[in-house]
């Protein structure tokens, strides 16, 4: 199965600029993937390898050695670093090469951490480098023909369709995730290969990291934190339902940042009401990985047993993928101390668009009154809402709200 990556045509377009190219992401979201489609390096390291690894830390200036070497007749060697954070000192080999000989050389790296990059203080070759996330697939990325040709959806994005194909799947993307090797997998195996992801993957790349010393208890602040996913961040809770100071469970919060495990979504501030709560929310990446990290099984049944939960995550996550490839919009959500809420508040350019995320087939104007109430206290800033749920077509709510289906987000 092929699957299209939306950032795929923006990224071989950018590549054939003369800087460093940098691509995060978590593990298994197709990095190495997307990247051997679009290159054919004339040299690759994989960091990942520990003799690859040995061999470079052992011999400073191996690498600039070995890159030199390359011998190009025309255009420029393509040199390809995988898991690249995990020899920091790559960076400024790079930035050496690159000052003396900018057009000799391409370099494209790509990791799934910062953490080591950050901590050691690495050179990220500012004024150098294009900075690139890959993230689990979107809407816009599902195998499907596309084409809904009277809705460009809440975020458009160019060069985004809202597909058609496989908009009954929802039960399925919400117990399996959305990374490309679970959807490529046969559904029998897909719940085996999200175990492996929450117990080895996750292992490996922690203990790689080297900052945690009490494993079993950075397993019990996984389950909790993967559980609480979604909810707004509760230090104290999770300390003391593992035993660990409130510190630790704020550096294994960002640990997981750093690994582009999970990220924060702020609460909105902009309002002139003053029972704003203010506590961030975390939400892991992707919701087939949030499933197993929690000890729930990613299936139907889970889902099922809280689907209204489940469903809000999911729209979350779709919402912070395309506004990250867009580069443009902040995501946060709204929350007083008297109980109005609204799910996700999309900023660009001073304009806000409410959105309300409903597990209902049949949506009412109950349930656009927080957004309603919103637009209402914004005018100049906020011009429409909606409410994303499953209804089988848009519908409107009122003058200014709007009920869409999930697939037309």
């Amino acid at each position: 199965m092929q699957i299209e990556r939306f950032m795929a045509s923006e990224l071989a377009e950018k590549l054939l600029y003369p800087y460093v190219h940098i691509v995060f992401g978590a593990r298994q979201t197709g990095k190495t993937t997307l990247l051997q489609s679009l290159l054919e390096p004339d040299l690759t390291y994989n960091l990942a390898d520990p003799e690859t690894r040995g061999r470079l830390m052992a011999q400073l200036g191996l690498f600039r050695r070995e890159c030199e070497a390359v011998t190009i007749e025309n255009g420029r060697a393509t040199v390809f670093v995988d898991e690249a954070q995990l020899v920091p000192s790559v960076f400024d080999a790079i930035q050496a090469m690159y000052d003396r000989q900018p057009e000799r050389f391409l370099f494209v790296l790509c990791g799934s951490s910062a953490r080591k990059l950050r901590e050691s203080g690495a050179n990220l070759l500012p004024g150098r480098s294009f900075l690139h996330h890959l993230h689990p697939l979107m809407l816009a990325e599902r195998p499907g023909p596309g084409g809904y040709s009277s809705w460009s959806g809440i975020l458009p994005l160019d060069g985004f369709t809202p597909s058609l194909e496989g908009k009954d799947d929802l039960i399925d993307r919400l117990a399996f995730g959305d990374l490309p090797g679970i959807l490529k997998a046969p559904q029998a195996v897909r719940e085996s290969l999200l175990r492996s992801y929450a117990t080895i993957y996750l292992e490996e790349e922690i203990r790689r990291e080297g900052y945690v010393k009490d494993w079993g208890a950075f397993l019990n602040f996984l389950k909790l934190a993967a559980m609480e996913s979604g909810q707004s961040l509760n230090y104290a809770k999770i300390a003391r339902e593992t035993g660990l100071s409130q510190p630790t469970v704020k550096s294994h919060y960002q640990l997981l940042e750093d690994m582009f495990v999970g990220f924060r979504i702020p609460a909105f501030t902009k309002s002139h009401r003053k029972n704003l709560l203010g506590h961030a929310r975390f939400y892991f990446f992707d919701l087939g990985v949030r499933h197993s990290a929690a000890g729930l099984r990613p299936c139907e049944d889970t889902v099922l047993a809280d689907p209204g939960r489940c469903f809000e995550q999911w729209v979350g996550l779709e919402i912070h993928r395309r506004l990250s490839y867009a580069k443009q919009g902040t995501l946060s959500y709204f929350r007083t101390r008297d109980g109005m809420e609204i799910d996700y508040i999309v900023e660009c350019e001073g304009h806000y668009t409410p959105i309300e995320v409903k597990w209902t087939e049949n949506p009412s104007v109950k349930d656009a009154r927080h957004v309603q109430t919103f637009l209402s206290e914004h005018p100049d800033q906020a011009a429409s809402g909606y409410v994303v749920c499953r209804c089988p077509r848009p519908a409107k709510l009122s003058d200014k709200v709007t009920a869409i289906p999930w697939w037309m987000l």
